[in-house]
């Protein structure tokens, strides 16, 4: 590869003699490319603009491919709105990053817009999911566990159409914005967070319907990753315990793994029998990135025990996580708090002054005791004896003789340790449930392999948090609900581009067993598609004609990135 090493005066003018004399040449001219001649090699790798230009009908001069090629750079690029894509490309080398010269002026608008709806008229889930399949033939991913969850995206304005491929309406927010209307978008992801399926839903869809409709067709699209029906674990949140969604998985045969929601009276139960037993088997800590002061890694514990739900018997597994579950907590605060309040309401009722007798305060004592039964409190008591005097100061010289007694009852209400503990304890407990039942499943699958493969369902959420940018999708030209499904195509193939180049990365330093340099260039195990994109700010290329040259030499971090990447630094220079 050649450089060329240029001095900030590359871009000055010399006075000689009144006259300028220019030192860069005519027809050199820089283009700035960061990190998307990487982001075309993925893209290359998957074959993302042969597949379009294939499978969408289309004589415009703007091939399918390239629009959504140039759609997905601009995306990963630093995350600027769409409706500049004219304005992004004016000073690029498209032919560099894009493999084809296409003049900026292609992406403009009106372009852009016949090409969302010709993307949706070959159908956006049939095109990602063979774009999604060529990746899963290329990269060595991991198909065997998956992960479904769905978000909402809510969007501004009216979206009042007559006959919409999906409805723009209300429905329950996970953004909580109940005020502006919403689409839904549900993912289906291998290897923690690798996206092979997502389509976009009505907003007012639910998510256990979403996940019948999934489990139906699950075992036909998984067979086209070459997996059989029994061959993969399915991943869901608790959306999925319904009696539909359990007897489609038993006639799907599809093994799944999910946590029971709390409202099921198994879920109580079987959390108490853990707690009761208290014979927990140790699973650690499965914490990847370094604990903090603030965020200490959780420590976990397991409990086997089955579960039966709609007349079928279930694998359950309770765990315990040290890191509780501070809503239960605080709910169990007020709750104890407003025992107290009814204890002591009590005692103002029956200790409402002194008692003639020492057995009547002994019977008040036990009547406010059985009150605060089972109220999480322990009562401690006291009877004092206090003598009654008559009126009037005593004789001088002579003892004062009381005339009588009376009783005072004191009593301290403190919260009972012992009987509130295991309730903290059941706080700090979920249950997951699964159809690994078999003696080879339970062998392959033990309670802590279950319960990190369930973790792994927060890779699908952090999916979400890069779906949802705001400026992204709120500033988009969308006049038409159809271009908000061709929108999420978009997405997901940079989601899915964006994800496999991380992919890459670690499995790369896990292979190798080495590191490479992160934030504040500490040595990482787990780089990030977004610290990759940092290293690669500053590359220039310069061109003359057909020929390029990178203005720097590329630093050794930036070869480092590349050899984990498995990309060549030719990328830079060659389209």
């Amino acid at each position: 590869m050649l450089y060329l090493i240029l001095t900030p005066s590359y871009v000055v003018h010399e006075h000689m003699e009144g006259n300028m004399t220019k030192l860069v040449p005519e027809n050199l001219t820089f283009s700035e490319v960061g990190h998307l001649p990487i982001v075309k090699d993925f893209a290359k790798k998957i074959k993302l603009v042969e597949t379009l230009n294939a499978m969408v009908d289309s004589e415009m001069q703007l091939s399918p491919g390239i629009a959504v090629m140039a759609m997905v750079l601009d995306t990963l690029s630093g995350r600027t709105p769409l409706y500049r894509l004219e304005e992004f490309f004016q000073e690029k080398d498209t032919e560099l990053i894009l493999g084809h010269a296409v003049k900026p002026e292609l992406f403009c608008d009106y372009n852009v817009g016949r090409m969302l709806d010709k993307l949706f008229d070959a159908g956006t889930q049939r095109l990602f999911s063979q774009i999604a399949q060529n990746a899963m033939g290329v990269f060595d991913v991991d198909r065997r566990r998956l992960h479904f969850d769905t978000t909402s995206i809510s969007v501004f304005g009216d979206y009042d159409f007559i006959d919409p491929p999906l409805k723009i309406t209300y429905g329950h927010s996970k953004d909580k914005r109940p005020d502006l209307k919403q689409f839904l978008i549900s993912m289906l992801c291998v290897d923690r967070n690798i996206p092979i399926l997502g389509t976009t839903e009505d907003g007012n869809a639910s998510d256990k319907t979403l996940n019948n409709e999934l489990l139906a067709g699950i075992s036909r699209h998984m067979a086209n990753h070459g997996l059989e029906p029994g061959a993969f674990v399915y991943v869901a949140d608790s959306a999925f315990v319904t009696p539909d969604n359990l007897e489609k998985a038993k006639d799907q045969n599809v093994k799944f793994l999910t946590r029971l929601p709390a409202t099921y009276k198994e879920c109580g139960r079987a959390i108490a029998d853990a707690v009761a037993a208290n014979n927990w088997i140790e699973l650690g800590k499965l914490n990847q990135t370094p604990a903090t002061q603030k965020r200490p890694a959780a420590y976990y514990r397991g409990f086997e025990t089955s579960v039966e739900l709609y007349d079928e018997t279930y694998r359950a597994i309770v765990v315990h996580s040290s890191a509780h579950d501070k809503r239960r907590h605080k709910r169990i605060d007020r709750m104890l708090e407003q025992k107290r309040k009814e204890i002591e309401t009590h005692c103002k009722k029956i200790n409402s002054g002194p008692f003639y007798c020492r057995a009547d305060a002994e019977a008040a004592a036990d009547k406010i005791r059985r009150a605060a039964a089972n109220s999480y409190h322990s009562l401690q008591y006291e009877i004092s004896k206090e003598a009654k005097y008559p009126r009037g100061r005593p004789a001088k010289g002579k003892a004062r003789a009381p005339i009588g007694y009376h009783y005072l009852l004191d009593i301290k209400i403190d919260v009972d340790a012992q009987t509130v503990a295991p309730l903290r304890l059941e706080a700090g407990c979920f249950v997951l449930i699964c159809n690994l039942c078999g003696k080879q499943e339970r062998k392959q699958w033990p309670a802590g392999s279950l319960l990190e493969l369930y973790k792994n369902q927060s890779g699908i959420e952090q999916n979400f948090g890069f779906l949802k940018n705001p400026v992204i999708v709120n500033s988009i030209f969308l006049k038409k609900p159809s271009r908000i499904e061709v929108l999420g195509l978009v997405l997901l193939i940079a989601l899915l581009i964006w994800r496999l180049m991380e992919h890459c990365m670690r499995l790369h330093l896990k292979k190798t067993k080495s590191k490479i340099s992160g934030w504040k260039n500490r040595p990482t195990k787990r780089p990030t598609s977004f610290m990759m994109t940092t290293k690669f700010l500053s590359i220039l290329v310069a061109r003359s004609g057909n020929k390029r040259q990178l203005v720097k030499p590329l630093k050794s971090v930036q070869k480092e990135f590349l050899q984990a990447l498995s990309v060549s630094p030719e990328v830079f220079v060659e389209p």
